[in-house]
This record gives C-alpha cells, sequence and structure tokens, in this order.
C-alpha cells in the first residue's frame, strides 16, 4: 500500500525548493511546533539559573579564574538560548513572510517581553562587573585567564562611567517602549495606512499604499512619477504636526537619557556603542561634507543627460538608459556564484550552500515584507537571506550584497565565540557593499558604451546616496539635537527649516527642492535610530579601500578574510590597522571620495563620446 504524502501547510517550516521559499526546519516544523513551549522553558530554566547562582556572589568581581567560570556559562547560553532561543528567530523570520499575521505578531510581542524580563532579571551581572575598582579592572585585563574576554572587558569598563544603578536601568529598561518606540510606531503605522489614487506603473489610476507610492516617485515614466511625489509630499504634510511631536517626544527621552549618563554630546552613546571612536567619526564626516561638491557635479551631470536646468527633486533616482539584460534566479546565482569563486573559493562554497540549503527566501509574494535583508541571531543557528527577485540587474546586485552579509556570519561564526559573534555598527556594511561591487564590475566587463554610461550612472547614484546624502542626513541630526537641546521644542518648520539647508548643502543647484520637501524628516525613519546614518557611508567608504587593495594584488583577499572573520574582537581601528589602514586619518577617506570623483569624470567623458551631452 502507497504511503500517503503529507500535505503541505501553508506555515509549514520546510519549505519546497521550488517554491523558493526558506527551509526554517533546521528551527521548527511548523509555527505549532510542540518543541516551541519545550525550548522556551529550557531557555528560562538557563538565565533563572544562571542569575540564581551568580547574583548574590561577589567572588567573580575580585577573582580572574572565578570570573572566567562565569562568563564560559554566560557564553554557553549566548550559544544555545539567548534570550529568545530559537524560537525569537523563527517567528522573526515567519514575521517577516507574513506581516499582515497578527497571529505572528502577537507571539513576536510576547517573546519580546519575556526577553525583556529576562534580560532585566540578568542584568545585574555586567552591571556590577563595570562598576568594580580601576584596579580589579586593569588586573582581569592582564589575567592571562581571561584574555579571550579581554576586549568585552575593555567595552564594559568604558561604558561603566555611564551606566546607572540596577533598580535605575530596570526603569530605563521599561520605558524604552512608551516613551520611544511606540512613539516611533505611532507615525510608522499612521503613514503606512495612508493610500492614495496614483498612476501604476502602466499609467493607470490606482489605489496604492504608501511604500508603493514612494517606489513609484522613481518611476522612468514622468506622468507617474510627478503625481506619486506630489503624494508622497501631501502625505507627509498631512502627518508633520504629528512627526512633530513624536520627534520632539523622543529627543527630550534621548535627552533625558544622554544627562542620567553623563554623556557630554548627542552622538556620543552611538560611538561608544559601536566601539569607535568620536574623533574617526568626525574624520570621516569632514572628508565627505568638503567632498559635496561631487555630489553636487553628478546631479548637474545628470540634469545635463535629462536635457534639463534642473532634476526635479524625486528626479534623483530615476535610472537613466535601459538595462539590457534580464536576470532570471538560475542566472543570477551563476553569475554571483563564479564572482565569490573568483575571489576565493570559500566565498563560492558559503553562497552556494546558502542557495541549496533553502537559506533564501527569493521571490515577492502577498503579504511578505519589501526590500531585502540578511539575518543572524545565535552562533548556533544558520544565516538566513531574504530578497524580493524580479529578474532585474539590481536584484543580482541586491543578492550579492546580502550574500556578503550572509558571508561575513559564517567567518565569523567558524573564529569567534559568541561573546564577538558580531559586527560592529561602523564596518557593518563593508562585506555587503564590496562583494556587490565586485559583481557588477563583472557585468559591466561586457557591456556596450551605452550599457557602461547606464550601469556607471547607476552605481554614481548609489554611491552618492549611501555616502554624501547620509552624511548630510547625520549632520541634519547633529544640528536637531543640538538646536532642540538650546529651545527646549521644535515646530515643524523649524524641523524643516535645518532639514532643507543640511539636505541642500550635498543636492547643489542642480536639484530642485519644491514646497514641501521641508517635510519628508516626517518618513525618513533612520532618524529616530539616532546618528546610525554614518555607518553607511563609513562603510562603503572602507569597503573601497579594501577592493583597491584586492585589485591591486590578489592575495589581499587573505586579509580581507580576517577582517570578515575578526566579528566584535576588537575594535575597527585596531582590526583595520593590522591590515595595514588607518582608518583614524582624514586622508584615508579622501581616496575613496577621489575614486568616485574619477569615476563620475570618466561617466562625464563617456556621455560626451556617445554625444549624450555637449
Amino acid at each position: 500500500m502507497a504511503t500517503k504524502k503529507k500535505k503541505q501547510t501553508p506555515n509549514s517550516a520546510k519549505r519546497s525548493s521550488s517554491t523558493g521559499r526558506w527551509n526554517l526546519s533546521a528551527l521548527y516544523r511548523s509555527d505549532t511546533d510542540p518543541q516551541i513551549k519545550r525550548d522556551m522553558a529550557t531557555v528560562k530554566r538557563a538565565n533563572d539559573a544562571f542569575v540564581t547562582k551568580w547574583s548574590k556572589r561577589k567572588d567573580y568581581l575580585q577573582e580572574p579564574k572565578v570570573l572566567r567560570q562565569a562568563l564560559d556559562e554566560l557564553e554557553r547560553i549566548a550559544e544555545k538560548h539567548g534570550l529568545t532561543g530559537k524560537y525569537g528567530y523563527y517567528f522573526g523570520l515567519r514575521s517577516a513572510q507574513e506581516e499582515a499575521n497578527s497571529k505572528l505578531k502577537a507571539v513576536a510581542n510576547q517573546i519580546t517581553d519575556t526577553a525583556v524580563k529576562l534580560e532585566n532579571k540578568r542584568q545585574f551581572f555586567e552591571l556590577k562587573l563595570a562598576k568594580i575598582p580601576a584596579t580589579i579592572q586593569k588586573k582581569f585585563l592582564l589575567a592571562p585567564e581571561l584574555k579571550n574576554y579581554r576586549h568585552y572587558l575593555k567595552k564594559l569598563f568604558d561604558h561603566a562611567k555611564h551606566l546607572l544603578t540596577e533598580p535605575e536601568e530596570r526603569i530605563l529598561n521599561l520605558k524604552t517602549g512608551p516613551a520611544h518606540s511606540d512613539w516611533i510606531d505611532m507615525t510608522s503605522t499612521l503613514l503606512a495606512k495612508q493610500t492614495r489614487r496614483v498612476l501604476n506603473v502602466k499609467g493607470k489610476p490606482t489605489e496604492k499604499p504608501f511604500a508603493e507610492i514612494i517606489s513609484l516617485t522613481a518611476n522612468i515614466k514622468k506622468p507617474v512619477r510627478d503625481r506619486a511625489f506630489a503624494a508622497m509630499l501631501e502625505i507627509n504634510a498631512r502627518y508633520a504636526e504629528v512627526a512633530e511631536s513624536e520627534l520632539n517626544a523622543i529627543m527630550r527621552d534621548k535627552q533625558i537619557n544622554d544627562e542620567l549618563r553623563g554623556f557630554t554630546r548627542p552622538d556620543q552613546a552611538r560611538h561608544l556603542a559601536d566601539d569607535i571612536e568620536t574623533e574617526t567619526v568626525e574624520a570621516m564626516l569632514a572628508a565627505v561634507t568638503a567632498g559635496f561638491p561631487i555630489a553636487r557635479d553628478y546631479y548637474r551631470l545628470k540634469a545635463d543627460l535629462f536635457k534639463k536646468k534642473k532634476l526635479d527633486y524625486h528626479e534623483r533616482n530615476v535610472p537613466y538608459g535601459q538595462i539590457e539584460q534580464k536576470y532570471p534566479w538560475p542566472k543570477a546565482t551563476a553569475l554571483v556564484s563564479q564572482v565569490f569563486g573568483r575571489l576565493d573559493p570559500e566565498f563560492q562554497t558559503i553562497f552556494d550552500r546558502f542557495v541549496a540549503d533553502g537559506r533564501i527566501d527569493i521571490f515577492p509574494y502577498q503579504g511578505k515584507s519589501g526590500g531585502a535583508f540578511c539575518t543572524h541571531n545565535l552562533k548556533s543557528q544558520p544565516t538566513y537571506l531574504l530578497l524580493n527577485h524580479t529578474d532585474r540587474l539590481q536584484d543580482v546586485l541586491t543578492l550579492a550584497h546580502e550574500a556578503g552579509h550572509g558571508i561575513n556570519n559564517e567567518l565569523m561564526r567558524a573564529a569567534q565565540p559568541p561573546v564577538y559573534f558580531d559586527t560592529p555598527l561602523a564596518t557593518a556594511e563593508v562585506a555587503s557593499t564590496f562583494f556587490e561591487d565586485f559583481v557588477l564590475a563583472e557585468v559591466r566587463r561586457n557591456a556596450s558604451p551605452e550599457w557602461e554610461l547606464s550601469l556607471r550612472l547607476d552605481r554614481l547614484n548609489d554611491e552618492v546616496s549611501t555616502i554624501f546624502r547620509q552624511v548630510a542626513a547625520y549632520r541634519f541630526e547633529q544640528a536637531l539635537h543640538a538646536e532642540f537641546r538650546q529651545q527646549g521644542y521644535l515646530a515643524k518648520e523649524a524641523i524643516g527649516k535645518i532639514f532643507d539647508q543640511h539636505l541642500g548643502a550635498y543636492l547643489g543647484p542642480a536639484v530642485d527642492r519644491p514646497q514641501g520637501s521641508e517635510n519628508l524628516w516626517v518618513y525618513w525613519s533612520h532618524f529616530r535610530r539616532f546618528f546610525y546614518v554614518y555607518s553607511y557611508a563609513s562603510g562603503l567608504l572602507i569597503s573601497k579601500a579594501l577592493q583597491a587593495k584586492v585589485r591591486a594584488n590578489p592575495e589581499f583577499i587573505k586579509e580581507v578574510k580576517k577582517f570578515l572573520a575578526a566579528g566584535s574582537s576588537d575594535s575597527p581601528q585596531n582590526i583595520f590597522a593590522r591590515l595595514g589602514l588607518d582608518i583614524t586619518h582624514p586622508d584615508f577617506w579622501q581616496t575613496g571620495l577621489d575614486e568616485i570623483k574619477q569615476s563620475l569624470a570618466e561617466a562625464r567623458a563617456l556621455a560626451k563620446k556617445l554625444k549624450k551631452i555637449k
């Protein structure tokens, strides 16, 4: 008698490779897998046992051998359980597959609440350890038993003067929702619910949600993008007063936190958390700000190519020319695999395993999260990538970008203990842009002159947006927080004025900024993750430096692999110093900017050669 094949349910964790969806069976069989509840209990027991064993003890605060024992136990918890085990990771991934599923949201919220409670119970350990006397700190940093934890301890001691008492830290944790994230959720939810009647890609009037309206503002058809941008401005203006209250509330909350913790400037907490010196960030910011004329010249070239005196604000990202090829999934993966293998065979092996093992959710479908990401959780759990592949060249570059993050994860997994299984924010985008650019270089190798111009402009557009636009955004944040702390409250008009001033600095006279564009800070979510945006610029500029080294000497890829495997085991400054790169020096950042300037000159020369401009 034939065995009846079990019907695959919609929430089945194991997906057929033909569907292009994640195979989540390494985590759970389904959303209702009985193992989930057992794992929840195990995670709670492991964390509670650590709290019970160490919360009343003081010997780990004095003796290196005892501290090593406690840290080893914490490491084992971090590797196998963390605060949310496999179930937190699983339901996070499932929520990305079904964003509108209220049951998944409810489970995810419950998991977050439980994790916060566990974290509050466990925070005594680092708080007490951070506040030990300087003499014992020095003893611990020199102790051979604690060699593997040295950088972790150094960071903890550096944070010490900004930490409060255990009850105070618990209060700050608990107020994060109502004082910060709930405000942000309010604005983002209001915007997400907005729909307007605009023109779809075929030029037909259609009701579209806010996220799709944004994407239509860069459509190649002028009537489509103009109508979408008008709707976008109207929505931002409508909710500017709400966002005014939101932004003032969360800036006030940050000011309170900074004052309680003794931070002397609004972005100091970000730099400390990212393990990067403020002077290094400022060196990068100064170099890029001085290079704003490169961005202005790029927009001047683009306006010339579009035969316009000025680009409309929303035309900045409109592609120029036509992309000549389609890249179905098999062709895309073959190209990326080939390029990765040429750089290093291990890169190809890791990438091919992502594809074969169902670690990539490939195609768009109803309810799935937009955009793309690569994610990892505990060291013992697999890396997953989410895409929305539609056979465009940009989709191939996105695949290379996210796979670059994934390779970074896997090299860290092999080399680092759980305490260092992470990438500092300042360098988080290095791996992704490194691999993406090598794939683009392969595409350009066989491009016709017309296509080469289109590809050059597309890459320049990404570089201008990633480096110059994000530094302008960072400068806006600096000015915004400084003005808020001086005035006590900023009306939407004042916020808009500061926004327009700093965005205009990099855009220049070749881009028109119409009335209403001063409100576009309303939807820009990065400003709610305070001072985060510098990392886009730093990541790409560091990536360019590494690419130049590899092009000059392919053997340097071995040094790149050392960086990719380093995780957070040392500061970015020290990791790159071992590779012969001094990221503290302004000249380092200038190298990448000079490369962009040269690429822009080559694009202009090619446009003239093709008689696209005079």
